[in-house]
């Protein structure tokens, strides 16, 4: 990734809110600067129903309470880089998840539920299918 500062404004490393371009490979950090040459692969690395990057992304924001005042603050004083250097681990592990993951070999056999787990057949069905199911991104190289 790439650090693209704006122009004509003083450098800064705290957050308010950020916010991924359409495509999903920008991050606006903050009015000093965006992260550019996000992988794609960062975002098919997911926790529950959206990307870990999505999940940092979505958490780590200034909210007030309804007064103004602050409830809510991820930044610190003492690591003023800390939340970049979380969003640079965190799309680093998803795309090698990503890379390690479509890189395994499929298995002869597909997986079965145990007995016993799904109280309905469209829902073994469902779980059969994500076991087996291919990867939506290819492998890195």
């Amino acid at each position: 990734m790439t650090r693209v500062e704006a122009k004509g404004v003083k450098p800064e490393w705290r957050v308010e809110r950020m916010k991924l371009s359409q495509g999903k490979t920008e991050l606006f950090y903050n009015d000093s600067f965006t992260l550019a040459g996000i992988p794609v692969a960062a975002h098919d690395y997911g926790l529950g129903n959206r990307s870990a990057l999505e999940w940092v992304i979505d958490h780590y924001r200034v909210e007030r309470d309804a007064a103004g005042e602050f409830a809510s603050d991820p930044n610190r004083a003492d690591d003023e880089e800390y939340i970049l250097r979380l969003i640079g681990q965190v799309v680093t592990v998803s795309v090698e998840t990503v890379k390690r993951v479509t890189g395994l070999p499929l298995l002869d056999e597909p997986l079965k539920p145990a007995p016993g787990t799904y109280t309905t057949e469209a829902e073994a069905a469902a779980a059969r299918h994500f076991m087996t199911s291919e990867p939506t991104t290819p492998p890195l190289e």
